[in-house]
């Protein structure tokens, strides 16, 4: 394909023309306070950490537990309500939650989703950044195996924090949220949490 003599002048004259400068991206923003969520309709999980070198130092940890005859409005209402209070109470800078997985019951999957719905515009409706991060990638940064049991999270979650004993399963899985949080955030260059 050729061009006139015009075509080529007129890109002369773009190439030698001024050059924008490239805008340099500027580093992630630090967190110090780590909130992590792990959202279920009857028990959803939450543990927070404050960012440091060279391990996480442990704030607060525990499940919003709703009993089995409570109707799901009620749980959702009571998931909320606590989270606030948590929020209140510690003031995270940051939240984390699970990233969203293939479930084969749809039942289980709506009530899920309603879980983490409720979660997320808590979390969301007091100004934090949320982003999340695939389960595999918190088992591998907490244990070492993408496909660990509950059990190896809980125990590697009290190692990493020095707790006296290992968190209920579904505090262990939000600090364990958190702990990779901040492992990944601190690590820009792997690209990082996806945030939502």
């Amino acid at each position: 394909m050729a061009i006139s003599a015009k075509q080529f002048e007129e890109l002369q004259k773009r190439i030698s023309g001024p050059r924008k400068a490239v805008p340099i991206q500027a580093p992630a923003r630090r967190f110090d306070t780590v909130i992590g969520i792990d959202p279920s309709l009857r028990g959803t999980g939450y543990g927070i950490i404050r960012v440091a070198k060279p391990t996480p130092i442990f704030v607060a940890q525990g499940t919003i537990a709703c009993p089995q005859g409570w109707q799901r409005s009620r749980c959702l209402a009571h998931i909320t309500r606590t989270l606030r209070d948590v929020l209140k109470a510690h003031q995270p800078q940051v939240c984390v939650v699970e990233g969203l997985f293939y479930a084969q019951n749809f039942q289980t999957a709506l009530i899920m989703g309603e879980a983490r719905g409720a979660s997320l515009a808590t979390i969301a409706d007091a100004g934090l950044e949320i982003y999340e991060i695939a389960a595999r990638k918190v088992k591998q940064a907490v244990v070492g195996y993408g496909a660990a049991q509950k059990l190896a999270v809980a125990r590697m979650v009290q190692r990493m924090l020095g707790l006296a004993k290992p968190p209920e399963p579904d505090a262990a899985d939000a600090l364990a949220l958190a702990i990779a949080f901040a492992h990944e955030a601190g690590r820009p260059w792997l690209g990082g949490p996806k945030k939502i």
